[in-house]
C-alpha cells in the first residue's frame, strides 16, 4: 500500500489520504492497481486482496494517529466484487475492531459506474455501512450516469471528480463546465468535492476558483522516478508534508 495526500484547496492543509494498492513486479517494477486487479477479479482473489487492503490501511492509519495524523481521513477504494459480497459490512467491522480505528475516520470509495448498475441492491448495504459511522465517496465521478435521487438515497459524503476532466479543464471549456456543474450539484446536496489528478498550479487555481473543496495528485507530494508516491508502510513521512498554495 502507498498513500496519496488529499489537500484542502482553501488553505493547503492536509486533510486526508487515500490508500493505493501497488504490485512491485520483479520485472516490470511498480504497477498500478489497474494493471493487475482485472486478473484478480477473474481469479477470485479480489475479495481477500480487498480485505487485506482494508485491514492493513486501517491498522497503519491507527498507528499514525499518535504520530501527528490525528483526525485525518483515510480513503480506501472497494473493488466491485467486494461490494457484491454480502460480508462487506462484516469486513469493515473486523478491520475497525482489529485496528481500533474510529469509523468516522474511514471513507470507502465506490466507483460511479458500479453504483448505477444495480442501485436498488446497494441501498441497504450502503445504509448498513453508514449506520456504523463510515463515510462514503463516489470515485471517478463524471464518467458514468449517476441518478441524483440515488446519490441522495446512498447518503454519499463526497464526490471525486475524475482526473480526465481535471487534466483538460485549463484548455477545454466543456471540461470546466462539467467541473463547475458537479461542484454546484454536490454542494447543493450537502456533499464535498475532491478533484483527482491535480498536477499543475494552473489546475489547482482553476479548481479553487470553481469552489472545489480538495485536491489530490502529483502536485501535492514528492514522487519517485516512476511517478508513484513515496509514502510507504511505516514511514509516516506524509505527515511532514506542508503544501504551499499558489
Amino acid at each position: 500500500l502507498y498513500y496519496q495526500p488529499q489537500v484542502s484547496l482553501a488553505d493547503g492543509s492536509l486533510v486526508g489520504l487515500e490508500a493505493l494498492l501497488r504490485w512491485r513486479h520483479p520485472e516490470k517494477g511498480l504497477l498500478p492497481a489497474a494493471a493487475f486487479l482485472p486478473f484478480a477479479e477473474e481469479s477470485g482473489l479480489i475479495v481477500p486482496i480487498s480485505q487485506w487492503m482494508l485491514k492493513t490501511a486501517c491498522t497503519q492509519h491507527q498507528a499514525w494517529q499518535s504520530r501527528g495524523g490525528a483526525g485525518l481521513r483515510l480513503a480506501v477504494n472497494q473493488p466491485t466484487r467486494q461490494l457484491k459480497n454480502i460480508s462487506l459490512a462484516d469486513s469493515v467491522d473486523r478491520a475497525l475492531a482489529d485496528s481500533g480505528l474510529s469509523p468516522q475516520l474511514l471513507e470507502l470509495e465506490l466507483t460511479e459506474n458500479y453504483l448505477m448498475e444495480n442501485p436498488e441492491l446497494l441501498v441497504d448495504k450502503l445504509a448498513a455501512l453508514k449506520s456504523r459511522g463510515v463515510r462514503l465517496a463516489v470515485d471517478d465521478f463524471g464518467t458514468g450516469y449517476s441518478s441524483l435521487p440515488y446519490l441522495k438515497r446512498f447518503n454519499v459524503d463526497r464526490l471525486k471528480i475524475d482526473l480526465s476532466f481535471v487534466r483538460r479543464a485549463p484548455s477545454d471549456p466543456g471540461s470546466r463546465a462539467v467541473i463547475e456543474a458537479v461542484i454546484a450539484m454536490a454542494h447543493s446536496l450537502g456533499m464535498r468535492v475532491t478533484a483527482e489528478g491535480v498536477e499543475t498550479r494552473e489546475q489547482e487555481e482553476l479548481l479553487r476558483r470553481c469552489g472545489c473543496d480538495e485536491g489530490q495528485g502529483y502536485l501535492f507530494a514528492r514522487l519517485s522516478q516512476q511517478k508513484f508516491f513515496l509514502f510507504g508502510p511505516g514511514t509516516g513521512v506524509f505527515f511532514s508534508l506542508q503544501h504551499q498554495p499558489a
